[in-house]
């Protein structure tokens, strides 16, 4: 079994950080994901017969990585489910942009539609059928002539939303070979991280915070001094 990266975990829930370029689920490519890592871990730690109950409460695209909560049981599920939902349950992302937004700190407003055959988000007009709307707030960290790094708070959860926006504007994310067409780059990471987690707790109520940074050695993240931003 894997090694699983464990930030905190009780009988509610389980906090843990995704690889980048893991399945959050299953998928048809039969590689090993997240939420089954995690259940072979809770099985074997706590010697349970059968399959663990771990319910997916939101999910990272594959090549994105950072700071996940699972739920222990149903209810827990439901909670925070429900705190997606509200936006009590809060996600902050870090992103490498190829180019650097002319606004330094702003909202992006677009209209996405899905295409299911080529497994594409492309932004569209409002009045077209069947579009969703999304919202994220950014800033610029630090820059320089060709690269910025970015801090994105997502108001909508939309797949492929902070890469699709991006690109919309002419600053697609580093190593995105599919909205950005970065056929060149020399890492397989792409630039997006999900850095921070905030949710309530499920029973106790109790506010939890946590954090946890990317692979400062490896790209595109060494270009930048990104610990202060993990300091609380």
């Amino acid at each position: 079994m894997e090694n699983l990266n464990v930030l905190y975990e009780d009988n509610q829930v389980i906090v843990v950080v995704k690889p980048q370029n893991m399945p959050s689920q299953a998928d048809e490519s039969g590689d090993m994901d997240l939420l089954s890592l995690v259940k072979a871990y809770v099985k074997e730690k706590y010697n349970k017969q059968g399959e663990a109950f771990i319910g997916l409460v939101h999910r990272l695209d594959r090549p994105t990585g950072g700071v996940m909560v699972f739920a222990r049981n149903s209810k827990s599920a439901s909670r925070l489910s429900a705190q997606l939902v509200s936006h009590e349950m809060k996600k902050t992302y870090y992103a490498v942009t190829n180019g650097v937004p002319q606004i330094k700190s702003g909202s992006l407003v677009n209209y996405l539609k899905k295409d299911e055959k080529e497994n594409i988000v492309k932004i569209v007009p409002q009045s077209e059928q069947g579009v969703k709307k999304a919202e994220l707030n950014y800033k610029v960290l630090q820059n320089d002539e060709k690269n910025a790094l970015l801090e994105v708070n997502i108001l909508t959860g939309r797949s492929h939303q902070i890469r699709v926006q991006f690109a919309g504007i002419g600053c697609p994310l580093f190593g995105d070979n599919k909205y950005g067409k970065d056929k060149t780059r020399a890492s397989k990471n792409l630039g997006l991280w999900a850095g921070k987690l905030e949710f309530t707790h499920p029973v106790s109520k109790q506010k939890m915070f946590f954090a946890c940074p990317p692979d400062l050695a490896s790209e595109p993240w060494n270009k930048y001094y990104m610990d202060k931003y993990f300091i609380r």
